[in-house]
């Protein structure tokens, strides 16, 4: 008897099911999942080391099993194939039920770590008494919560890293910045900040940290516990608080002018690292709408403002009123904070007015005047600066942004809303880098238009939201602050249309200058910009 054709569609077959390498690869990696989750329940294991390391090893061989089992056989290139016809990829039963896993993991972890086995007093149990012997070995000291997160997210980052090399194999670019955030994630923040835990002792009490977070990022680098542990550690620790002052204001502007944000949101960062790699499958959920890109740009600034904020009430809190004794006095800070964001917000205002929308320069006016009012009116008043006290505001930062924004949604509802979430709406680094490269940044993706199909596939694949396909349709080179410069826009193109390029600043193809790709003016017009 024959088989009757149940798809009517001319796009060809539905996803065809697991095949067997898959099938016990998803089993082998279930299995090490399953260890953890008895860990969970207090099942006790009476040697760590062995079922600790069974149960990363599962985790691990798993996923790299699947991805070799996935496109081993296949021909080098791009092949989403039934991403749209997949329950966990297409906001199925199966993404929530994933969604809601991940939530329910990331809400324990920052709010109630004691149901995951840490103890104030006495030894560990449960999941993290699991990871002792390898906090131990590494740092010496006992396993926390946060060391538990960042083993499981350093496995993340390199297992689905090579499932993110088999798929992209043919992609040299790809290959190179999967390569790169995978050796950041393992070296800078996994092992390094562990090796100098261990260098501390009564005479150092040196604040180790993830090395390649810069603030506003890292918002707690200059609270006052850290500031002390910087000066008190000696020449290291002061070196390190310079390197952390001189990221802000040279490394990371000199960097993006070059490169882009790229250079940190694709290559270097954590949490782009992990929505490169584990969030890969996500990336087509993302938002394209324009409702969503005015909230995204709306509530991205909002955060930035408010680690502003909240970081100068910190620093303000912790310096003297004596000027006799101190240079850097509370008057001397913040008339120094305020000529600072008056000063560059003239200079942006004065030399790149243009490049603003209408919405984007009344926002820009509207949050400065807001900082400064807030500071003339402590001034007049006497009232808390930013009307709260500097605690108040970093534990609120610390709770909405740093807890629930950047763990619980940014990562935990990737199988809903995309694997950007926390990186398009929320991350006030995003933000600033953003900022510098949409002002004055070399880097942008150019297009030629007269190539282009409108398959769409570029504006689906863009996990932050962009149409590319309209700037491909009109030969409009891509200069978005938004843009991480995943390349993958490019990677998925079926003709070549799109190209990540850094060139001058001074023959950037503007709106009003899109080509289309029967405009037979196109030479002139690229010979104009030119000269």
């Amino acid at each position: 008897m024959s088989r009757i054709e149940q798809n009517m569609s001319v796009t060809g077959e539905a996803a065809a099911s697991l095949n067997t390498g898959q099938k016990l690869s998803t089993l082998l990696g279930m299995s090490g999942l399953i260890i953890l989750c008895l860990a969970a329940f207090n099942l006790n294991f009476p040697n760590k080391v062995l079922w600790l390391s069974i149960a990363l090893g599962s985790i691990t061989a798993g996923i790299v099993w699947f991805a070799q089992a996935t496109y081993s056989g296949m021909h080098a290139g791009i092949k989403n194939d039934g991403v749209w016809l997949k329950s966990m990829t297409s906001r199925g039963y199966v993404a929530y039920l994933t969604g809601v896993g991940l939530t329910g993991f990331y809400i324990l972890l920052y709010f109630y770590p004691q149901y995951l086995g840490l103890r104030a007093e006495g030894d560990n149990v449960g999941l993290i008494a699991l990871f002792d012997p390898l906090s131990y070995l590494l740092s010496g000291n006992p396993a926390s919560q946060w060391f538990v997160y960042g083993t499981l997210y350093t496995i993340a980052i390199l297992a689905f890293g090579v499932k993110f090399l088999w798929k992209y194999r043919h992609n040299r670019y790809e290959k190179l910045r999967t390569f790169s955030v995978m050796f950041f994630q393992l070296a800078f923040a996994f092992l390094i900040p562990e090796f100098m835990s261990r260098l501390n002792d009564d005479g150092m009490n040196l604040p180790y940290y993830d090395l390649k977070n810069i603030w506003p990022l890292n918002y707690y680098n200059f609270e006052q516990y850290r500031v002390d542990g910087f000066l008190s550690s000696g020449n290291i620790g002061l070196a390190l608080l310079i390197f952390g002052v001189v990221s802000i204001f040279v490394i990371t502007p000199i960097l993006t002018y070059k490169y882009g944000k790229r250079w940190y949101c694709s290559w270097v960062c954590g949490c782009g690292g992990l929505a490169e790699t584990a969030g890969d499958p996500y990336r087509q959920l993302s938002d394209k709408s324009l409702f969503a890109w005015k909230v995204e740009r709306w509530v991205v600034h909002s955060v930035l403002v408010f680690v502003v904020l909240m970081t100068t009430a910190v620093i303000y809190s912790y310096l003297g009123y004596d000027s006799s004794k101190y240079w850097l006095t509370r008057d001397v800070f913040l008339i120094g904070v305020g000529t600072f964001l008056t000063l560059l917000f003239a200079a942006i205002w004065y030399f790149k007015r243009e490049e603003l929308q209408k919405d984007a320069r009344y926002g820009a006016i509207g949050y400065l005047v807001i900082i400064l009012g807030l500071i003339a009116f402590h001034y007049f008043s006497g009232q808390n600066l930013f009307l709260f006290n500097a605690e108040s505001l970093r534990q609120s930062y610390g709770f909405l942004i740093g807890s629930i924004f950047s763990g619980v949604i940014g990562t935990g509802f990737y199988p809903i809303f995309g694997n950007r979430v926390w990186c398009r709406f929320g991350c006030p680094m995003a933000a600033i880098l953003g900022m510098q490269q949409r002002l004055f940044s070399k880097f942008r993706i150019t297009t030629n238009g007269g190539q282009c199909i409108s398959c769409g596939n570029c504006s689906t694949y863009c996990e932050m939201g962009i149409d590319v396909r309209a700037y491909a349709q009109k030969g409009e080179n891509i200069v978005r602050s938004s843009c991480v410069g995943c390349g993958i826009c490019s990677a998925v193109c079926p003709r070549g249309v799109l190209k990540l390029e850094n060139g001058s600043t001074s023959n950037r193809i503007t709106a009003e200058d899109g080509v289309v790709g029967d405009n037979v003016d196109l030479l002139d017009l690229l010979k104009q910009k030119s000269l």
